[in-house]
């Protein structure tokens, strides 16, 4: 059975799920789930698991992402992107210097109010839900971290082009809508394509055609997502045994740590954690 992950370039107006569906149905394989929804209107990486490899989607959801925005100054909307209906337009004569000035606004950790178009659940409702029936309810901001945030060019007398790197839970839409309220003319999100996700960038990224035609030849092997944690290899059939099994091993030269933990065949048994000599599992990827 096919066991990897796969980098889709997702393409616009796919949702997340359509792409798992799509691979699930070529690959012929169940279990298959991604690492980090993208709103259909977005582009770019979408790191799908596929097999065993799904017990990694926990991890892959948390990490930081890189995204590439337009902001389009002078324009408020609904959805807090283009694809929304117009609630307000401004003039907006905005320089790339005056734009600068409020970035460092935007830069580390902040509070965030999610939008009322996102699939987050209040009260066991969707978000999105109740504001396409014209509903609103009541949002607490969240913490979330911006780690860099640069205007790569200006496209237009109103347009600019954003680089973020951020947080899991950072809604780039959002951002573009408090921007655009921080210099008084309003804005919203008018493209966006991520170029890294669970530490895996465009370069490495395939196409859903690519996918049909090549199938899980282009499947990544589960412990690329792990790489940067040390190797650990068993060299002893009773270890391995125990380690198949749920039990801890002994590891008495084993530093403290997070380790990839291989078989005494080479094969990818777990992420495992050691402490004191011992290497507990944190996630077993073995077949049963």
């Amino acid at each position: 059975m096919p066991n990897g992950i796969i980098i889709i370039d997702k393409p616009t107006d796919w949702t997340s799920m359509d792409v798992c569906a799509k691979i699930r149905g070529i690959l012929r394989e169940k279990r298959v789930g991604h690492g980090g929804t993208l709103d259909p209107m977005a582009t770019g990486v979408l790191p799908v698991f596929v097999g065993q490899a799904t017990r990694a989607v926990e991890f892959a959801e948390n990490g930081s992402k890189e995204y590439v925005a337009g902001l389009r100054l002078g324009l408020v909307t609904d959805t807090q992107d283009v694809t929304g209906t117009t609630i307000e337009t401004h003039e907006a004569a905005v320089s790339r210097e005056a734009l600068a000035t409020v970035l460092p606004q935007f830069t580390g950790e902040i509070q965030q109010l999610p939008p009322m178009y996102s699939a987050i659940k209040i009260n066991g409702r969707k978000l999105c839900d109740v504001a396409r029936k014209g509903g609103e309810v009541e949002r607490t901001p969240r913490s979330i971290t911006i780690y860099e945030l640069e205007i790569l060019e200006q496209t237009g007398p109103a347009d600019f082009t954003l680089r973020c790197v951020c947080s899991k839970g950072t809604y780039i839409r959002t951002l573009c809508h408090d921007i655009g309220r921080a210099l008084g003319c309003g804005g919203c999100m008018a493209s966006l394509r991520r170029t890294m996700a669970a530490g895996f960038t465009l370069s490495q990224a395939v196409s859903i055609g690519d996918v049909q035609e090549q199938g899980e030849t282009l499947l990544l092997p589960t412990d690329r997502y792990f790489a940067k944690y040390p190797a650990y290899t068993i060299t002893a059939q009773r270890q391995e045994k125990r380690c198949r099994n749920g039990n801890p091993m002994d590891a008495p030269n084993c530093p403290d740590g997070i380790y990839r933990v291989y078989g005494c065949g080479g094969e990818f048994l777990s992420l495992s954690r050691a402490e004191g000599g011992v290497l507990t599992s944190m996630k077993n990827f073995f077949g049963a």
